[in-house]
């Protein structure tokens, strides 16, 4: 039986949307946005849909800490994908502005690097939870509004 793409986001919406999340901050080179759109674009109550997709990026990201924690060059390099550039980009972004820098986790290239060398420097784990997770939130949140925002003028 073949499923169109709304109906299986219809019938596994928010748990897709938790994966890809998680995965979007971690393994796999992928965004989880459009996911997002188009389940606030189906109706998904939009506290919900940020809230799952927010936990799942920062469940993604703290993946990426634990691995810089407790070490890890190879799976750095061999699973993250995660190039010696890239660590030396984030590094310098974490030197210049300290842990502050962890706001910006979401951005794309420099995110998921910035976590992995948050664990290697041993930033506590709850300023790193709590400044990751305020980045992606801020994130998710801006995007659910200019969704539904721009929705609501097309209507």
């Amino acid at each position: 039986m073949i499923v169109s793409m709304p109906e299986f986001i219809a019938e596994h919406g928010l748990l897709a949307l938790f994966f890809v999340s998680f995965c979007a901050a971690t393994l796999l080179p992928l965004g989880s946005e459009w996911l997002l759109v188009a389940l606030l674009l189906q109706g998904s109550n939009p506290v919900v849909t940020v809230t799952i997709a927010t936990l799942g990026n920062s469940l993604g990201a703290a993946t990426n800490y634990l691995i810089g924690y407790h070490g890890g060059n190879w799976i750095t390099a061999k699973v993250l994908r995660i190039n010696r550039q890239q660590l030396q980009r984030a590094e310098q972004w974490f030197n210049r502005y300290g842990s502050w820098s962890l706001l910006l986790a979401w951005l794309p290239i420099v995110g998921d690097p910035l976590c992995l060398v948050s664990g290697t420097l041993k930033t506590p784990p709850l300023r790193f939870t709590l400044l990751v997770t305020v980045g992606k939130l801020a994130r998710y949140t801006f995007l659910a509004l200019v969704t539904l925002q721009s929705a609501s003028l097309l209507t």
